[in-house]
This record gives structure tokens, sequence and C-alpha cells, in this order.
């Protein structure tokens, strides 16, 4: 007989650009941190490092020879200044609608963010899908965020799985590096702006446009076929 331990899987979810339309949000509100700070970073690059936590964002763009002293003080400019959008921060198409689905389907479902306290609140009101989020793990919980594997390993073990049970979702390099490094299986969206040859090349095992095209694709997706083993 099949226990319920032996069929149970987890469906891991970043949130910024994978549920939510935040990152170009969260690009404007780091130029100008970093402007404000007389860092004159392009905005092109500041998208490429989306999807790292702050410390990691601030060292990936300024390098090592930066006076560290700064970085506190960016993180929290960036953190004011994107805070004046957190009642109104969009979900993505079929976000919520995405989680139920697969929900009802039997997946346990978990965030895995470098988000955390009020903006995660404000990430999690936009889904509107408390009720079937299991849980969420974000870098604040772990040593290391993305690309290191700790936040999706740590959001798998909140939904109690192994790796081979475990799909993740996200829209960055970062995100596939991670799912790919804690051997979990990679899907990427397009709608966070990160082309699809990087994605791929980053590992992702499929790409859909967005939530409501994996939603629309879901009985062809890595999903069913997990569903099937």
């Amino acid at each position: 007989m099949t226990t319920k331990r032996a069929t149970k899987r987890a469906a891991i979810f970043d949130v910024d650009g994978t549920l939510v339309d935040t990152n170009h949000l969260h690009v404007v509100t780091w130029w100008e941190a970093f402007r404000q700070a007389g860092h004159g970073v392009p905005m092109r690059e500041i998208h490429r490092a989306v999807g790292l936590g702050g410390g990691d964002l601030i060292e990936h763009l300024l390098g090592d020879d930066r006076d560290p002293d700064g970085d506190e003080r960016l993180v929290t400019a960036h953190h004011t200044l994107y805070a004046t959008y957190f009642d109104r921060l969009p979900a993505l198409e079929a976000a919520g609608d995405l989680l139920r689905a697969l929900a009802g389907r039997g997946w346990e479902i978990v965030l895995a963010t470098s988000a955390s306290g009020a903006e995660l609140s404000a990430l999690r009101r936009a889904i509107d899908a408390d009720d079937v989020i299991g849980g969420a793990a974000s870098a604040d919980d772990v040593a290391d965020g993305k690309p290191a594997p700790d936040p999706v390993r740590l959001a798998r073990e909140v939904a109690g799985v192994p790796s081979e049970r475990a799909v993740f979702v996200g829209d960055t390099v970062w995100d596939m590096k991670a799912a790919a490094r804690d051997g979990v299986t990679p899907v990427a969206v397009l709608c966070g702006g990160i082309p699809r040859t990087d994605l791929e090349s980053a590992g992702a095992q499929a790409v859909y446009r967005d939530p409501a095209d994996l939603l629309g694709h879901l009985d062809s997706s890595v999903f069913a076929a997990t569903e099937r083993q």
C-alpha cells in the first residue's frame, strides 16, 4: 500500500517576479537607493541581480572593494522606498489560482523568497492564497540566500519531502541555480524579465510565460509527470 509520505509532493515558489509583478519596482527602488548613496548603477545590471538577498545584491553590483559599512544604509534605503508600494503590489495573472490548483492536486505549497517581515506579508496579501500556502522560507532563515540551495532546501524541509518529490518555480537565474543545487526540478517563468536562454542555461527544465501559462499547461507539465511517479 502506498503511504501518504511516499506520495507527498512540494511545489516551491519564488515570489518576486514569479507570483507578484514586482521586479521592476525593485529595480527602480534599488537604483534610487544607490543614487542617494552616490553610486551610479545601471538599471539593466540591477535587473539581472534582482533575486539575490540585499547584501549579496550589493556585493554583486558594487564589488568587494566597496566600503561595506554602507551596505546597511543601502538595504534600509531600498526597503523604505519599496515599502511605499506595499499596499498596491500587483499579483501576476492567475498566481493564486495556480497555487490553489496545485494544492487541489495534492501538492504542498511553500514559498522560498528573500523577502521577510512586512514585505513578505504584503506579497502574501497580493497573492491572496494563504488558505493553501503551507509555509515560507526566506533568506533571513538561512546562512546563504540564492543561488545557494539553502532557501530551497529549507522550503522543502518545511513541506517534508525529498528533493525528487519537489518542483521549484522561479524567474531568475539565481532561482534556477538554487533549485538545481538542491536537486529539485527547476521550472522558470518569463514574467520577471529574464531571457529564456539565460534561464535554461541556469538549469530550467521547462519555461512558461507566467503563472497563467503554467496553469493552462499543468496536465503536460513536470508537475503532472511527478504525480505519475
